[in-house]
């Protein structure tokens, strides 16, 4: 069936034949060199270590909520971009390791009694930690040898573990803010349209 937005999208479609997916991950490392330009340019604040972990998580996503998007994109659209849809998820899951990172290395400084603590009582760091633990295993994998290794039905069925992972990334976000505030409640409210986007048919 012809999509309604066919000649819009039809040229794009055309063009990204031609562009590699490794460009991708060219493109999705340029938050990153912006951040740490910022960091060497003093424009992160007086705390520095704070801004750089949440912007990490944020970055990482942005990159989850564009993965997510793809399949409805192209079924709602006709805009085909799977191909980038491995380098996506992959840039994700980077970026939240980062995140994850900066964390336990710069912010608490691998005090492991105090990281356990964190994590047990907190409930905004229990969440992430869960959704960190399932985008992992999805990162590593990302790639055709754990295709033919698991086989597709049992690959699909491990890649499900996005749409339990993309929601509590989302809930971490708005846990993690002080007050109510509109922004993680937008990319809550996009995740979850999304989601129910997929089942249209």
């Amino acid at each position: 069936m012809q999509h309604v937005f066919a000649p819009i999208f039809n040229p794009v479609n055309q063009a990204t034949r031609r562009v590699p997916s490794w460009a991708v991950y060219a493109l999705g490392a340029v938050p990153f060199i912006w951040l740490v330009a910022q960091l060497f340019a003093g424009q992160l604040g007086v705390d520095p270590v704070k801004a750089i972990e949440h912007q990490l998580g944020e970055y990482g996503l942005y990159f989850l909520v564009g993965g997510l998007a793809i399949t409805p994109a192209r079924k709602l659209l006709g805009l085909n971009l799977i191909k980038y849809r491995r380098a996506i998820g992959v840039l994700a899951a980077l970026y939240i390791t980062a995140h994850l990172a900066t964390w336990l290395v710069l912010d608490i400084q691998l005090r492991w009694g105090e990281i356990s603590a964190d994590i047990l009582k907190r409930p905004y760091i229990t969440i992430g930690m869960v959704s960190f633990l399932m985008i992992l295993p999805l990162a590593f994998t990302s790639n055709n040898l754990s295709l033919r290794k698991l086989g597709p039905l049992k690959w699909r069925n491990l890649h499900k573990l996005t749409y339990i992972a993309v929601p509590l990334a989302a809930v971490h976000f708005v846990m993690i803010v002080k007050g109510w505030q509109p922004e993680p409640l937008i990319w809550l409210g996009v995740i979850v349209a999304l989601l129910l986007l997929r089942r249209i048919k």
